[in-house]
């Protein structure tokens, strides 16, 4: 539900060919049978992300600000911070602190031992930050995140996705504090993952289905391709797991709806905006997250309906466990991958 003192932007919406979709779309449950799923209530709604501590347990973050830890062995919840605002994407900083992407006070730090929250960003070249969204963290401390739109905060993401204007960019925040913009132009710019020798990043465009790689070292540094394309369904958060593998979230399949309306002229698009948001295209309720390698081949694929554990918008693996998060459910879950 949008906040009622942010004033409802306008749409320009920019016409734009969606590329055909697979029928995978259609397909309720996936072709690898999903692991039982072990689903645990929070105290709020909205755990949009998830992270492991060094104890294998859960940290999320709610809509109203909270971040929880959930004790993935007796189902405990305790409070660790509170952002008074709404945090999304959370990483660890390498003196064991914790980032979180909010989505309306930018950068944070929470310090681990006593809840204490600094701010790192709120603006870039000076003027604040719309929609800041997910990150990844190199071993020095610099910070590699996105900023979803130019335009639309959070409470009006669909705009974004209607319009179809490449608000987005990766940014990154320097050891010194400073910020550079990687890439600009990005539809909806979303999660946010680093190999592990520091040779490349990736950003989630969600807004047209796709992971789009920058290289950061070699002789195709600066430049940039679509690794993984034509998904299925809205990448949003991504992360590098344990085995290697960019670990994508899918909370809802693509919209055929939303599709069609982007091949129209705008006006069409316009007056879907103007429609009070119960009659805007809506996420599906299901559980999805799919895993490829550093190619873009894809290596695991998990679907199955959802209930109480739906619209999965964060995941991350450990070890062989992989947790998700939901930007709208009131509960986080895992499971165990199955031994090869």
């Amino acid at each position: 539900m949008a906040t009622p003192h942010l004033a409802k932007p306008p749409v320009r919406p920019v016409v734009w060919q969606p590329p055909t979709p697979s029928a995978r779309v259609k397909e309720p449950h996936s072709a690898e049978p999903m692991p039982a799923v072990t689903v645990v209530s929070v105290p709020g709604a909205g755990p949009e992300d998830v992270v492991f501590d060094a104890a294998g347990h859960v940290i999320a973050g709610l809509d109203d600000g909270r971040i929880l830890r959930i004790d993935t062995t007796t189902h405990d919840i305790a409070v660790i911070a509170d952002t008074q605002s709404r945090p999304l994407g959370l990483e660890w900083l390498p003196d064991g602190d914790l980032l979180i992407c909010d989505a309306h006070r930018g950068l944070l730090r929470v310090a681990m031992s006593s809840g204490a929250i600094t701010e790192l960003a709120r603006a870039v070249d000076g003027v604040d930050m719309v929609f800041c969204n997910n990150a990844a963290v190199a071993p020095d401390g610099t910070i590699y995140f996105s900023d979803s739109s130019r335009k639309f905060p959070i409470e009006y993401y669909k705009g974004d996705l209607l319009e179809h204007s490449g608000g987005g960019r990766l940014l990154r925040r320097n050891v010194d504090g400073t910020i550079d913009t990687l890439l600009a132009g990005l539809q909806f710019a979303n999660g946010v993952a680093l190999a592990n020798d520091l040779s490349w990043v990736a950003v989630a465009e969600t807004g047209s289905y796709r992971v789009t790689k920058l290289w950061l070292t070699g002789p195709r540094a600066g430049t940039h391709d679509i690794i993984i394309d034509n998904l299925p369904g809205f990448p949003d958060n991504i992360s590098l797991g344990s085995d290697g593998l960019i670990w994508v979230a899918l909370p809802s399949p693509r919209d055929s709806v939303l599709d069609r309306l982007h091949t129209l002229p705008p006006s069409f698009r316009r007056a879907v905006w103007s429609m009070p948001d119960a009659l805007q295209p809506q996420p599906k309720k299901t559980i999805w997250v799919m895993a490829f390698d550093a190619d873009g081949t894809q290596v695991h694929d998990f679907q199955q309906p959802g209930n109480e554990l739906n619209t999965v918008t964060g995941v991350r693996e450990s070890h062989g466990r992989v947790a998700m998060g939901s930007m709208s459910a009131t509960a986080v879950g895992w499971f165990d991958l199955p031994s090869q």
